[in-house]
């Protein structure tokens, strides 16, 4: 052992969380997926030799950036845990997306190393005939072309937790659009990850013998870090969902009494309508949480109506999310509300775009400031410097309110920004595409109420004069360029010009209006 370093480790380091509780209970169940149980002892093994595996025959060392495509599995985790020993940096990608956005982000994070599953071994050939420097490697099934996980394991020897101090070293970079239209990489330290859990143990209230159901993708921040890696942090067990089946989630909650629950207002509209969710024995339950977007009060109903508190999370991936947040002893009288700032978490809202913060009740920008916020945009200084003032507040750009007694309350998100079936989507990641249309002489994409999903973008365009442009051909340029939950739903061909401010942007207020009342058209 180096001179100077205690033997053991830091138990805000990632590395170690898995084995300080296979330690301390082995034989307690960390995941349960498809019928199987994982105890804490076992998965600590299988992440001491996936971090094996790593340093070993893949070559992964301390800054490599390992990326991930797949739905939810063990191995997600896992990689996540492994690649914390070697201070190498995970980075889930949204496997909802085309080829060519996928490519944007292997390449912008410099990927060494790309972990795929079968469902996405078609979309891998093509990024590994694109990218020659990338390695591929495979898990829940064979591929010839790629070496696999399981053989790797059984090669490699156990990576032990690490000893390292530096907990500001980065651990994943999750991708979020940004107003310019390209992703930008949000970069979370170890610190970050720790804190987030830190904020998701006193949120939930988490105890050894909870089990928390996960069925939101991984790859979202809200999926991984809202209540699993605190629950693992606490000891608890997670169910895990490869995919969001609404079926397969009421029968897990009622067989398993599953005690925690976190869904997007799309799962929950999808829950309802099920025909035994009535009579489903949910009293396993202590509580519901809903965010990612603002929860109309009717999603509240039906889980009060089973006696059953709901409470909202607001926050951002560049926050790790858990900023904001409602007390489960609040989840009935105040589950309108986002909630009180989390342990961790400094939140305030800033009016007139100044330094003033808001008297109670007034609308402003909600900032936020902490240790589980991210550290930086992946290789963009830039947008990591407009993103935070100099003492070191984030600028959410959401708009937001404060009641006298401290509550939340977001009246309304980035402008510009449309979350449908809780995926973010920028309008500006499609008029870029737009842009590419000689047809049309103005263009906006603008989000409008849907009742399944929350909302659904719309293209409003104005053609040329002269021009046959269609509702078909504006749609067809976005088929095989963006995941098809990004595609406009429909498009509105109108006359112009479209509404501006007098530094010629558009104003989405006023279209999104205009939509609502019918008053676009040719």
């Amino acid at each position: 052992m180096t001179a100077g370093r205690a033997a053991g480790h830091s138990q805000t380091d990632v590395s170690g969380w898995i084995a300080q509780r296979a330690g301390w209970a082995p034989d307690d169940t960390a995941i349960r997926f498809e019928g199987a149980d994982i105890s804490y002892a076992a998965l600590e093994d299988r992440i001491g030799r996936t971090a094996g595996a790593l340093a070993g025959e893949l070559g992964i060392g301390e800054g490599g950036r390992v990326a991930h495509l797949g739905v939810n599995a063990p191995e997600t985790i896992e990689l996540l845990f492994a690649c914390a020993r070697l201070g190498a940096i995970f980075v889930p990608l949204n496997n909802r997306l085309t080829v060519e956005e996928l490519l944007w982000q292997l390449q912008d994070c410099g990927a060494r190393l790309l972990f795929v599953e079968p469902d996405f071994f078609d979309r891998a050939a093509e990024l590994a005939a694109a990218l020659p420097d990338l390695r591929l490697a495979t898990y829940g099934g064979a591929d010839p072309r790629w070496p696999g996980l399981e053989r790797l394991r059984k090669a490699a020897k156990r990576w032990p937790p690490s000893l390292c101090a530096d907990l500001r070293r980065p651990a994943k970079i999750v991708y979020t659009s940004g107003t310019t239209g390209r992703p930008k990489g949000a970069v979370l330290s170890q610190e970050a990850l720790f804190y987030t859990a830190l904020n998701g143990q006193s949120v939930f209230e988490f105890r050894r013998d909870d089990r928390i159901l996960t069925a939101i993708p991984l790859f979202h921040v809200g999926g991984m870090n809202i209540q699993t890696l605190p629950a693992l942090r606490a000891g608890a067990a997670v169910m895990l969902h490869r995919r969001f089946d609404p079926a397969a989630v009421l029968k897990t909650l009622v067989e398993e009494r599953t005690t925690l629950l976190a869904i997007v207002p799309t799962m929950a509209r999808a829950l309802f309508a099920l025909p035994d969710f009535a009579d489903a024995d949910l009293s396993g339950l202590r509580c519901v949480c809903m965010g990612s977007s603002s929860v109309p009060p009717a999603l509240f109903a039906p889980w009060h109506a089973r006696g059953l508190p709901v409470n909202q999370v607001y926050g951002l991936t560049e926050s790790g999310p858990t900023a904001v947040a409602l007390p489960i002893a609040d989840g009935f009288a105040r589950s309108a509300s986002a909630g009180k700032p989390v342990l961790h978490c400094a939140a305030k809202v800033v009016a007139d775009d100044s330094d003033r913060e808001a008297v109670p009740g007034e609308i402003g920008e909600i900032w936020l400031r902490g240790p589980n916020l991210m550290t930086e945009y992946w290789g963009d200084p830039e947008a990591t410097a407009d993103a935070f003032t100099e003492d070191g507040w984030f600028r959410t750009g959401d708009l937001g309110r404060v009641d006298r007694d401290g509550y939340f309350f977001v009246e309304d998100r980035k402008i510009d920004m449309i979350i449908s079936g809780g995926e973010n989507i920028y309008p500006a990641e499609l008029e870029r595409i737009l842009a590419e249309a000689d047809d049309l002489a103005e263009f906006a994409v603008v989000g409008r109420p849907d009742e399944k999903w929350g909302e659904t973008p719309v293209c409003i365009a104005v053609p040329r004069p002269g021009s046959a442009v269609t509702e078909e051909t504006v749609l067809a340029l976005f088929h095989g360029r963006l995941a098809r939950y990004k595609r406009p739903r429909a498009v509105v061909l109108t006359q112009g010009p479209l509404p501006r401010t007098p530094l010629g942007k558009v104003r989405r207020f006023e279209l999104r209006q205009a939509l609502l009342d019918g008053r676009l058209g040719a």
